[in-house]
């Protein structure tokens, strides 16, 4: 593999540094023990919230930022027809390795989201876009392309980090230098977004709020848990496109 990457032609909202990051840890996605672990602990709660929003089972799923797959295949797991998308190409070569491996059908593209909006506008009934806001150089770019990609009575999900002191203290300090949890550098605090922020952006692209929910940690026990009350530092929201 090449030291230098590439973004796939058209790609403009993407910091290459960002991608170069998630590049050379793609190896370990399906390693639970990994830096990965969060994502493996927290899947199981953010699939069953998205589901008791937006049953999957017979539904066109695009899951943007898929990485290498672990939402991804578990939405088609629950009888979803789903699409991953991502830009890190190492990624999605773990993610179709591990789709021989698990059996599981999903159909994996390197193409940024911006760009399949313009290719496959009302494609989707369901559009999951987890953990990437933050990562972006213009996530409100992001927010609009999940609006058209979505259909009309679809569903949106989205997840980032909140900015404020708190999050700063739980989301770096604590997760990145004294638990260890992701390596340091993973977050950047001035890319956190606010509730009000995704939520501003969502209503330019004419996606109705419907519901927030945190999820918060416990490092004594080691656990996640939905929390509908704490936005604070890790949160999802769900929107829906309104009928035309």
């Amino acid at each position: 593999m090449s030291d230098t990457v590439h973004s796939p032609p058209g790609a403009t909202n993407v910091d290459a540094a960002e991608l170069e990051k998630f590049q050379s840890i793609a190896a370990n996605w399906w390693d639970p023990e990994s830096e990965f672990a969060p994502l493996h602990r927290i899947n199981p709660l953010r699939l069953a919230w998205i589901e008791g929003i937006a049953p999957l089972a017979g539904q066109r799923v695009l899951d943007v930022g898929c990485g290498g797959g672990i939402l991804t295949e578990a939405m088609a797991s629950r009888g979803a027809q789903v699409t991953g998308i991502d830009l890190a190409q190492a990624s999605l070569q773990v993610a179709e390795l591990h789709k021989l491996e698990s059996g599981v059908a999903v159909d994996y593209r390197c193409i940024a989201v911006e760009a399949l909006a313009e290719e496959a506008p009302a494609r989707f009934d369901t559009v999951t876009c987890m953990e990437m806001l933050e990562h972006v150089p213009d996530p409100a770019s992001v927010i609009g392309a999940c609006a058209t990609l979505v259909r009309p009575g679809g569903h949106v999900f989205l997840s980032t980090i909140n900015r404020n002191p708190k999050a700063f203290l739980h989301a770096i300090v604590g997760a990145e230098y004294l638990l260890r949890l992701l390596p340091r550098g993973t977050h950047h605090f001035d890319r956190f977004l606010k509730p009000s922020e995704i939520a501003s952006a969502a209503r330019r692209h004419r996606l109705e709020p419907l519901e927030t929910c945190g999820i918060t940690y416990n490092p004594l026990t080691r656990t996640y848990r939905l929390a509908p009350d704490d936005a604070s530092v890790n949160y999802m929201m769900a929107f829906r496109r309104p009928m035309d």
